[in-house]
């Protein structure tokens, strides 16, 4: 049975060069490009849609991030030093 709704979180980072780099930490290898945030989400998109409609064709099941919970961590010189 398919679901009616996913959740993927979606690592946006901005280039040196210019643009975005997608990255969709629960699909493997999923990661794309957009010029603009907006056009990266799209980008997004539709790499998940392509790598969702892969796992059908080939009866593997689709990971989520339904139950995953993101953070981030802002470090000092000072705390990482005393290591």
């Amino acid at each position: 049975m398919r679901k009616a709704h996913y959740h993927f979180n979606v690592v946006l980072r901005p280039e040196p060069e210019g643009g975005f780099t997608a990255i969709v930490p629960a699909l493997p290898g999923c990661v794309t490009y957009g010029r603009t945030l907006a056009e990266a989400r799209e980008m997004a998109k539709d790499a998940v849609c392509g790598y969702i409609e892969s796992l059908r064709k080939h009866k593997e099941p689709v990971p989520t991030d339904d139950e995953t919970l993101v953070t981030s961590l802002d470090l000092d010189y000072a705390q990482v030093a005393r290591r």
